[in-house]
């Protein structure tokens, strides 16, 4: 674990020539980071905050193809989305999981006569054929259609006077956060220098070609290529180069998600909900805090989402507001008898697509825009890459990586990330085993959740909770991280702050603000024990998990949804 340490990765920032440096440090910079390392190349990522710590550890949480594309016809964008869904389903194997979605057919009063719902449930059948035929059978499953009772046995709040009967598929889902972790650590194994919290100030060229970057601590960072993976950031960065041009237009697109108790709108598939009126649907999905579906119990929630809405704002600050969290909650509440109110509401997030903005087009719907990526490269030699979608990271980071080798004018191996198992996957299976828990001295609940964030590693927070069993106790009431996993955390996975630790490397304080806010003291002080925090530095920690809670609620107490139809 030592190739992951932060202070290492500055020193060689500061010491070595590089072949490649990475900007930014989500999924995409991750991805692209670990390919060209597993290609050869010296390489070094940085970014401004923590990893993941933008769009990455705020999407809808889902590996998929996207079905909704097909009535778009992406039929190319679908195709690879679901052949990286396979990929990642084996690569990372303890992340990415199966996970059934139902899209039911609803009659509404006189609005939709049994000729309409037959004609709606012809083109759902049509492309869900597709889908399959494209590439979704590779997960096992075939679709299917399933009878009204079926469908409420998995949402049981679906309102059966108008619900009908609904198809069943699957995709996959994951905890986008640990994914982002994962490919920084698996980077880092094949030599990366990886740095959080390492702002960029400026590029540097040398000869009229991009030639590395300055850092906010004035360390300098030279690299024969630099990558710029910022998403909705790209064109900040593209501008902090000595002369700017020819970079992409990007149109940043929000999506919202709320996060409810299970118990409050139980379920264990996600379902998709249309919303009255419009073209879009809202996804309503099963997540336990150890990043797996499951029916209710402690430490289950209920997300729902997404919008999909023109953003302009602070980049660094998105937020939930009244309008979105009324959006979504109505249309649960027109589908359902759950009559969500905003005091349901336990956690929330905002993420920011970044997407690419064609030349000429106009003010349509950010739902209409592609979710194809582009590779562009700067007359400066600056390569950006935008656009995409988490499912297909690990394909636009193999087109960056090319767009690299011939920017150096070298030939590197083929791209080995198509098979390259992530960090944890490998000794993930074992622990599936129905004796592992008594082998490795803990509970099968501990080792399942254990199993599902960490993979094979999952023997390390073991470890320590054998060394000391008081580490065995909650993290946050009500959730089942343990504090053995803050102190890993703090020891393993790069935590330069406390948000670190409670918003991404554990996902309480989107799924439990309250709770999250009553433990931060606590977690803290053992946070800070491990990475020498003075009381000044604790207390300092905290008063900004806490203020980042209170704004939350802020943004959302003027929500005034109604509930039913």
């Amino acid at each position: 674990m030592a190739g992951f340490d932060r202070a290492a990765a500055l020193s060689r920032l500061r010491a070595d020539q590089f072949d490649l440096l990475v900007i930014g440090g989500g999924v995409t910079g991750c991805g692209v980071a670990l390919d060209a390392a597993a290609r050869g190349l010296r390489t070094a990522l940085v970014d401004s905050g923590d990893l993941g710590g933008g769009t990455s550890s705020k999407s809808s949480k889902m590996v998929h193809g996207g079905l909704r594309y097909l009535s778009q016809r992406q039929y190319r964008l679908v195709a690879e989305a679901l052949a990286e869904r396979q990929r990642l389903l084996t690569n990372a194997c303890h992340l990415v999981k199966p996970l059934p979605f139902l899209i039911p057919l609803f009659t509404k009063g006189q609005e939709r006569s049994k000729s309409k719902v037959k004609s709606i449930a012809k083109a759902y059948s049509t492309a869900l054929w597709l889908y399959d035929l494209g590439g979704g059978l590779r997960i096992g499953k075939r679709h299917r259609r399933i009878s009204a009772y079926g469908t409420q046995a998995h949402l049981p709040a679906l309102r059966p006077d108008v619900l009908v009967d609904a198809f069943l598929y699957w995709d996959a889902q994951t905890d986008d956060a640990r994914l982002t972790l994962a490919l920084a650590r698996t980077a880092a194994d094949h030599g990366a220098a990886i740095a959080t919290y390492a702002a960029v100030t400026s590029l540097l060229e040398e000869d009229g070609r991009v030639s590395g970057a300055r850092l906010a601590d004035g360390t300098v960072v030279r690299a024969a290529a630099v990558v710029n993976a910022c998403g909705v950031w790209s064109e900040q960065v593209a501008s902090l180069s000595p002369s700017p041009s020819g970079h992409v237009r990007l149109r940043p697109a929000k999506g919202v998600h709320l996060a409810v108790p299970s118990r409050r709108l139980p379920c264990d598939y996600a379902t998709v909900l249309p919303v009255p009126g419009d073209r879009r649907s809202v996804f309503v999905v099963p997540w336990d805090a150890a990043g797996a579906p499951g029916p209710e119990g402690p430490g289950r929630f209920t997300y729902i989402g997404t919008t999909d809405t023109d953003y302009i704002g602070p980049l660094d600050e998105p937020r939930v507001t009244a309008e979105d969290a009324d959006y979504l909650l109505g249309v649960v509440n027109t589908w359902t008898t759950a009559e969500l109110t905003p005091g349901d509401i336990t956690g929330c997030w905002a993420g920011l697509r970044p997407l690419v903005a064609e030349p000429g087009e106009g003010a349509g719907a950010t739902t209409d825009l592609s979710r194809t990526h582009r590779v562009h490269t700067s007359p400066q030699g600056l390569v950006t890459i935008t656009g995409g979608k988490l499912t297909t990271y690990r394909l636009m980071a193999a087109d960056t990586v090319d767009t690299v080798q011939r920017l150096l004018g070298r030939h590197l191996p083929y791209c080995p990330t198509r098979r390259l198992p992530l960090r944890g996957s490998e000794g993930s299976a074992e622990l599936a085993d129905p004796g592992a828990a008594q082998r490795l001295g803990t509970t099968p609940a501990v080792l399942s959740h254990l199993a599902g964030r960490y993979g094979g590693e999952a023997r390390a927070v073991l470890a320590m909770l054998a060394a000391d069993p008081s580490l065995g106790d909650a993290m946050v009431e009500g959730l089942p991280y343990l504090r053995a996993e803050a102190l890993y955390a703090a020891r393993y996975e790069m935590v330069q702050t406390l948000s670190d630790v409670l918003y991404r490397r554990t996902r309480a304080g989107i799924l439990a603000r309250d709770a999250t806010a009553a433990a931060a003291p606590a977690v803290a002080e053992l946070v800070g024990d491990e990475l020498g925090w003075d009381a000044a530095r604790k207390g300092a920690e905290v008063a900004a998990v806490l203020a980042e809670i209170k704004s939350e609620r802020a943004s959302i107490a003027g929500s005034t949804v109604t509930t039913g139809a």
